[in-house]
């Protein structure tokens, strides 16, 4: 894990080493274009929530116990009855090939081979069947908006059932797209040889229209409803989970309406600016949701602590977004199973130096609320 770069009076090539998920992030700010690096850095407004996300971690700490016997750890789990590599997944992020000419396609190969769970986004620009060709054993969910036209989301979702997606990940916090400042100055879209490509040819009588990160404006349906939930179940055997979730009022009508699971969620801080931070939302909705449906949860995770925290508080896996971003940057492929590995490692000596010797033993009692 090391990256090139040149210094000294003749222009020697020194090796920077990549040790933590930050590194990544500088490589990825530094070698990435102003707008495509602004945003996948977005938060709306005043980026409070997206910030907030980080700094939440920091207030929480460890109460770890010893004299253990942490000899073995095991890190695996499992996400509605298919066990995974350890609890870190890749959440649903847009436009991978602004990253690496692959793509999606690298992100799926990657989690592939970790024995991860990627969530594809609809706003890829690599296809669900690339995705599905790319990685065939890779354990997949799809995650789904609701648009205006219904037979949008029909389709999609009959392709995503077909192909061996296990999951639908239904996003409920957009009605309408938070405002994003940076995007707007910068004007953003995607370049002429990019475009959401699960929805290739089903726009072109818009042609010329306005457009929103790839799709004509307006597509977004603003009246979506728990009535669509039901919508939804009727269209598909697949499991539905619902992302978005920040209280646990919805949590309770999730499970009322028979959801099979609960992301916590604030959009990476790029919908509602002024929303708590997700680590903070997670304990409220655990303890509303009492085992019924498992609960996971993305936002600001970038070390092994933070995946450990997440756990204790009670989310069966965490999701990162951003992340995967920048290891696509760095290497593609190769660079998304190194963002995973540091986490994966990290994770294992946070298990240990608390005493967890296995998934099961971390628990509340490891965590303890920082008074400042």
């Amino acid at each position: 894990m090391n990256i090139l770069s040149s210094s000294g009076e003749e222009g020697v090539c020194v090796e920077m080493t990549m040790v933590c998920l930050n590194d990544f992030e500088e490589y990825a700010k530094q070698h990435l274009s102003k707008a495509t690096w602004d945003y996948y850095e977005a938060g709306a407004d005043d980026c409070c929530t997206r910030d907030d996300n980080l700094e939440a971690y920091k207030r929480i700490r460890l109460r770890p116990r010893i004299l253990r016997d942490v000899s073995i750890n095991d890190m695996r789990t499992s996400v509605l009855g298919m066990e995974i590599s350890f609890p870190v997944g890749i959440a649903p992020t847009g436009f991978h090939c602004l990253a690496w000419h692959e793509g999606e396609l690298a992100t799926a190969r990657a989690t592939e081979t970790v024995n991860t769970c990627y969530i594809a986004s609809t706003y890829s620009t690599c296809s669900v069947e690339e995705i599905a060709a790319a990685a065939p054993n890779g354990y997949r969910w799809f995650q789904l908006y609701l648009y205006r036209d219904r037979k949008l989301s029909e389709q999609i979702v009959s392709r995503v059932e077909a192909l061996g997606y296990k999951a639908l990940v239904l996003t409920v916090d957009v009605p309408y797209t938070g405002k994003r400042r940076n995007d707007i100055r910068n004007q953003f879209k995607l370049p002429p040889h990019l475009m959401v490509k699960n929805f290739e040819g089903m726009f072109q009588e818009q042609a010329g229209s306005q457009e929103e990160y790839g799709i004509p404006a307006n597509t977004l349906d603003p009246s979506i409803s728990w009535k669509d939930v039901y919508w939804l179940q009727s269209l598909t055997r697949l499991p539905i989970i619902i992302k978005g979730i920040l209280t646990k009022e919805d949590a309770e009508l999730a499970i009322e309406h028979g959801v099979q699971g609960i992301i916590v969620s604030n959009h990476g801080g790029r919908q509602l600016d002024g929303v708590p931070a997700t680590i903070d939302c997670l304990p409220e909705i655990v303890d509303a949701v009492q085992g019924r449906v498992e609960v996971y949860m993305d936002g600001g995770i970038r070390t092994g602590n933070d995946v450990l925290k997440a756990i204790a508080l009670g989310a069966k896996c965490v999701f990162i977004g951003r992340p995967a971003i920048w290891g696509l940057a760095y290497k593609g492929e190769e660079g998304v199973r190194e963002i995973l590995q540091i986490l994966h490692d990290e994770f294992r000596l946070s298990m240990a130096l608390s005493g967890c010797r296995n998934v099961a033993e971390i628990n509340r009692n490891l965590i303890q609320f920082s008074r400042l």
